[in-house]
């Protein structure tokens, strides 16, 4: 019998169709932006008026954008340990950056404690979401910074099928550090001068143009925007220009031990925050070229808060207290932003509570996939929120049991609900806010509402207990009677004149 023409047609139809028809019949492909030391509010979307983020704004309209999403830890690789392997940083070991001195016979510092051991590495034998993903079938490709260990254990040896630029390093620090030659184990030099946003970027691009007819997972960890602050030149001169323009004066508050920027003003990071949103930017245009948007899921977030007590003092994390390196919001409070225009609704707000361990179990469900038998995941799937629902209450929690290098002390925290606990280990002192009325965390509640306070801390304990949580210890060597070293001096800084700061 002659088939009918229509259904002739429709029999060949699969061969004919373009990518974009046919991703709808294959897992997402995953693009997601990590950018490394980005505060919640240095970008359009999250209220800086000073920083022009045009590619992310966009991003959020066409999202979801989170008001509360956290990273699992105050400074770097732990964060991204949580971030590769579905749990707590503690669960991993990484609960410092790696590089910090990790034996008591190692600290030169007179403080009241000794920091806790961490471990320097990602274990090889650790589940990581590109081992899952790529035994599902995706091809898998890192760019930019890893800093989760030694050579051995990068990228390549976590489950990436290729590595642009990682390696051991918690910065670009090699060669011309931002600009080629690079100095880079991982990356070839460009042209005399190419910037290090856009060449990874371009990498990025490169990966998903030859892998448009796979499911791809294409993890972009910018080295942007941590230090050193530097910025292209016609960036930085439209900065210093705009700043000229709108009268900006810087302005300073006091997080003890530290000073505390409290305006967005800074010419050179604002340059590095818009190469770092051009560089998105890139990535997006190439996906709308394959026409493959529908059907990828793009996350963009950060692995801590700004840089607002140290290190060049380059933003502010307003209204959020502190920033990098401290335990208050301004240390964890992220941007998150969400697209996958198949799932989530344009211009979504969700209120939801998220932390880093929670990208695993999302990705993972959202490739149709199960964690391996024995597999521990403290993170929850995000699916339900990206569909407009809700996720059951759960508590949050934090532990940071180190002195960081942006004047933060040891600490441990718990978020459930509204109510924030805050446990200092030096004074064994206790701080509890109501972050969803006190976003600044400026009111202490803790004698106020005593019942709630042991309520936070018997489950602080218990998860530490489960988590395997290590704690610091007493110094010996501590002598009260001099500096302990967590203070520090702002650049151009006259402590006699206090200039611009709010009384």
């Amino acid at each position: 019998m002659k088939t009918p023409a229509f259904l002739a047609f429709a029999i060949f139809l699969p061969l004919v169709l373009p990518p974009s028809t046919l991703a709808a019949e294959r897992p997402p492909n995953v693009i997601f932006f990590l950018v490394d030391d980005l505060g919640q509010r240095d970008i359009g979307c999250y209220g800086s008026s000073f920083y022009e983020t045009p590619n992310l704004d966009r991003l959020a309209k066409e999202g979801a954008l989170f008001t509360d999403a956290y990273a699992a830890c105050p400074v770097c690789s732990p964060t991204r340990a949580s971030l590769m392997s579905g749990q707590w940083p503690q669960r991993t070991g990484i609960t410092d950056y790696i590089g910090a001195p990790m034996k008591p016979e190692q600290w030169k510092r007179n403080t009241k404690l000794l920091p806790a051991p961490y471990a320097d590495r990602l274990a090889l034998d650790s589940p990581t979401i590109a081992k899952s993903l790529k035994a599902a079938g995706y091809a898998t490709f890192f760019a930019g910074k890893w800093h989760l260990g030694p050579e051995g254990w990068w990228p390549e040896n976590q489950g990436f099928d290729i590595n642009m630029g990682g390696n051991h390093g918690g910065g670009p620090y090699g060669g011309d550090k931002y600009f080629s030659p690079y100095g880079n184990p991982r990356l070839s030099d460009g042209p005399p001068g190419e910037h290090l946003p856009d060449r990874l970027a371009r990498e990025t691009a490169k990966f998903m143009e030859s892998n448009q007819d796979k499911p791809f997972f294409a993890y972009f960890s910018f080295y942007s925007v941590h230090t050193p602050l530097m910025a292209r030149a016609d960036l930085k001169k439209k900065y210093e220009d705009k700043r000229a323009r709108l009268g900006l004066e810087e302005k300073w508050g006091r997080e003890e031990p530290r000073d505390v920027r409290l305006s967005q003003d800074h010419a050179v990071y604002a340059g590095m925050v818009e190469a770092m949103d051009l560089a998105v930017g890139t990535v997006l245009a190439k996906l709308d070229e394959l026409g493959l948007r529908e059907n990828t899921i793009v996350i963009f977030t950060s692995d801590n808060g700004g840089l607002s007590t140290s290190e060049g003092w380059p933003t502010s994390n307003l209204p959020l207290r502190g920033g990098k390196g401290w335990i208050y919001e301004g240390g964890i409070r992220e941007p998150l932003l969400v697209r996958w225009p198949a799932v989530v609704k344009a211009g979504s707000v969700v209120n939801t509570p998220v932390s880093s361990p929670d990208f695993f179990p999302t990705l993972l469900e959202a490739a149709g996939e199960k964690p391996a038998a024995g597999q521990k995941l403290d993170g929850a799937s995000l699916l339900p929120v990206l569909k407009g629902g809700n996720l059951p209450e759960r508590a949050l929690f934090w532990h940071y049991p180190h002195y960081g290098n942006q004047g933060g002390a040891p600490a441990a925290a718990v978020r459930r609900g509204d109510y924030k606990l805050i446990e200092w280990y030096e004074e064994d002192r206790v701080e509890l806010f109501n972050v969803r009325e006190d976003i600044g965390e400026q009111t202490n509640l803790a004698a106020a509402q005593p019942e709630r306070v042991a309520r936070l801390r018997e489950e602080l304990q218990a998860w530490r207990k489960d988590v395997g949580a290590k704690l610091p210890t007493p110094n010996p060597a501590y002598d009260p009677a001099k500096p302990d070293g967590r203070g520090a001096k702002r650049p151009g800084s006259d402590p006699k004149a206090g200039k611009n700061r709010p009384k």
